[in-house]
């Protein structure tokens, strides 16, 4: 079965009132936009959800898939040590995907992970689709880390992803876990580059039209210079969904803190060949 469905969310720790203490009113627009997405993330019903997290094992040159049967991981460095959770991994989902990559010439793997420990990117998901879904977990989980590799090769693992998720019949949905720029006001923690406002401007509009291309397209230098950390989450996610036609919802954006937390959910439809991108020369 194609990939279910996708959304794109932020991971401030301040969102959980327990690390928060008050301050998380400042972001309550972000708050609400994010249990509605988890709402329906959670409706749809998957089998498995793919969290895409930059906090995961990252090396320049190689993307990892977190290994073993599952993961254990709390809020403790941010203070709140009672907030945990634990996770079973799909192990045959992430077989399959890195099946598909192999074949592909893609580097991927379960190699190099030090600390199993499950990070804040793919936690703070998780607190609010454990508020939709319930406990226990009616789905099982995979995590999925970023890379210093091309933005073309970060869509290729979510191409991977999709076709693993057909493969299996396994109804798989895709949380791209990533904050937009961190240089969007001169009394935020970072700092204002201009930069900051120009990359969350574009990404809203593309992900508002669900023009994914686009965000293959944008210049390697202008997210360097913003201080994103969800450029590579979302193109994963968005070569998951790859080749379909794609109803999306942009439910919110804020930049009061400082940093850029976007909001957004993704419906795949039919299949649309205009649609299918870096496709040539593949193999499995």
């Amino acid at each position: 079965m194609p990939v279910v469905g996708a959304v794109m969310v932020p991971h401030p720790p301040l969102i959980l009132p327990e690390v928060g203490r008050g301050g998380e009113r400042e972001i309550e627009q972000t708050t609400a936009a994010y249990r509605k997405a988890a709402a329906w993330l959670s409706g749809l019903r998957p089998d498995t959800l793919v969290v895409v997290t930059p906090h995961s094992v990252m090396y320049a040159d190689y993307l990892h898939l977190s290994p073993g049967d599952g993961a254990k991981g709390n809020f403790g460095r941010f203070g709140a040590p009672a907030v945990r959770f634990e996770v079973a991994y799909d192990a045959e989902l992430r077989d399959e995907i890195l099946a598909f990559a192999h074949d592909r010439g893609l580097p991927a793997g379960t190699r190099g992970e030090r600390d199993a420990a499950l990070d804040h990117g793919f936690m703070v998901p998780l607190y609010f689709l454990r508020q939709a879904a319930g406990v226990p977990w009616p789905f099982r989980f995979l995590r999925v880390g970023l890379s210093g590799l091309s933005f073309q090769d970060h869509y290729r693992l979510g191409q991977c992803i999709g076709d693993a998720a057909v493969s299996l019949d396994r109804r798989v949905a895709v949380v791209a876990s990533g904050d937009l720029s961190h240089y969007l006001r001169a009394d935020g923690p970072y700092g204002f580059r201009a930069e900051g406002p120009e990359y969350d401007r574009k990404v809203m509009d593309i992900v508002g039209r669900a023009a994914f291309s686009e965000l293959l397209d944008l210049p390697e230098g202008l997210c360097a210079q913003a201080g994103e950390c969800g450029q590579r989450s979302l193109l994963i996610m968005v070569g998951a969904l790859d080749g379909r036609v794609v109803a999306a919802e942009a439910l919110s954006y804020q930049g009061v803190t400082g940093v850029g937390y976007g909001v957004a959910t993704f419906l795949p439809g039919e299949m649309d060949p205009g649609r299918a991108y870096l496709r040539k020369g593949e193999g499995k």
